[in-house]
């Protein structure tokens, strides 16, 4: 068969589309097949090269991003301006989250470490799709807040163990 007909009648499965991945991410693994396709409208694919910054400590956030191939590292600075890693992502992670709730400062710096294609999706677009599809929206939103649930969690449980052993350690040292 002729190379240039031979593809036009096949469609890529739906595990090959932008909806299905979305739909393997944590904060959107609850949406129907609808759901995410509409989802796939609202997103941006931006392409990086390794060493290339996605944003920067101190920045504004505008959106989160999910990481559809490649690595990125995140790091923050320390109390001497060193850059400490916390994190090394890779096809799948997310991470920015935070910033599509509230307009703040980001508190690390997430770099390419190789070719990476991420997945942005911004508050402005998710804001537009409030008022004008507000059940998807309310979803999308109700994903997003049981993953922010799920991480402060963990956070607050990591804290509780690294203060109970800070306490044994300081017992150990007293008489």
């Amino acid at each position: 068969m002729n190379p240039l007909w031979s593809n036009i009648f096949r469609k890529p499965g739906y595990e090959g589309t932008l909806a299905y991945f979305l739909g393997t991410v944590p904060t959107f693994a609850n949406l129907g097949r609808r759901d995410l396709s509409f989802l796939a409208t609202l997103v941006h694919i931006r392409n990086y090269n390794p060493g290339e910054t996605v944003f920067s400590e101190g920045d504004i956030g505008s959106g989160m991003y999910i990481i559809r191939s490649g690595k990125v590292r995140i790091e923050m600075k320390d109390e001497q301006g060193q850059d400490q890693i916390q994190a090394d992502l890779e096809t799948g992670d997310f991470f920015g989250e935070i910033a599509l709730t509230t307009p703040k400062h980001r508190i690390a710096t997430a770099t390419a470490t190789e070719q990476t294609v991420l997945v942005g999706l911004f508050r402005a677009d998710v804001l537009d799709a409030i008022r004008k599809h507000p059940a998807i929206a309310s979803k999308i939103l109700l994903g997003l807040t049981r993953v922010l649930s799920e991480r402060l969690q963990h956070a607050g449980l990591r804290l509780r163990e690294q203060s109970y052993a800070h306490l044994d350690s300081v017992n150990k040292d007293q008489p």
